[in-house]
Parts: C-alpha cells; structure tokens; sequence
C-alpha cells in the first residue's frame, strides 16, 4: 500500500492549526483548484470524533466524491480521518501537529493509500498517484499555513 509523509512548518500555535485544518470552509477553499466542495454530512464548521463530510471535487477531468469520518481525536496532537466510501480502496490520513519551540507549529501528515482495481490499481498509485498526491497535500498545506500570516 503506498504511503507517504509531508511535513510543514506553520507559524502559529498546535492548537490553532489543529482547528483550522479540521474547518471544512477552511479545507474546501484550500482546495479550490480542484473546485472541492462539501455536500453531505457536515458542511460548515469544525469536525470532530465520530464526524463525516463527503466532498466532491475534479481530478484528471472528472469528478470524485469521498466520504470521510474523523476515526481518532487527540486535541491538539493530531486526528486521523478515513474514506468510508469514495475512490480510494483505502485512503487514512493522520494529521500530527508538535510545538516547534518557537511559538509555531510543525504539521505532518501521514497518508496511507491504496486504489481499487487490483494490478491496475496498483500502476496508478505508482505512477500517478505517488507524486500527484504529495503535491495536492503540499498545496493544501501551504494555503493553511498561509492563513496566519
């Protein structure tokens, strides 16, 4: 199963990053390239344990939908969020957040993935997927991190 980890330096506390990449409006316009919307479970605000949002958005020219559901909540050390239903035969990201001594934060997130489709599933996490999805999450991270400046 592919996996990979990127790590960002954020210039605010844990706590505050730690809500603001749980805020779903905070998520959806960080990924506006991608038009990425909420459209069921909880569309506004800040998710918790035990939370889902589905988000709809296009990658590669057509539109996906993933559900997700907060599994683990550790405020503010980390959460972990999992696909219930959308693309990905597996998809887990752990998002961990330790104080970086000088008043900010270092973000890592963790994500475990796998697509379906056996062998052909396997090519693309490969080919594609191993350095499109570090870039999208990179991107993400830079937006979030932006938003303390």
């Amino acid at each position: 199963m592919p996996s990979f980890e990127v790590v960002t330096a954020v210039a605010a506390p844990p706590d505050q990053v730690f809500a603001v990449c749980l805020d779903v409006q905070a998520h959806t316009r960080s990924m506006a390239a991608s038009s990425e919307r909420a459209v069921d479970g909880r569309r506004m605000g800040e998710l918790a344990l035990g939370d889902t949002v589905t988000f709809q958005a296009r990658h590669f020219g057509l539109t996906w939908r993933l559900k997700a559901r907060i599994t683990a909540y550790d405020r503010p050390r980390g959460f972990v969020d999992e696909q219930e239903s959308g693309p990905f035969k597996r998809w887990r990201h752990a998002h961990h957040f330790a104080p970086d001594g000088a008043g900010g934060t270092v973000m890592r997130d963790v994500i475990d993935f796998a697509s379906p489709w056996g062998p052909l599933g396997y090519l693309v996490d490969r080919i594609l997927l191993s350095r499109y999805m570090p870039h999208l999450i990179t991107v993400r991270n830079a937006y979030l991190a932006g938003t303390f400046d």
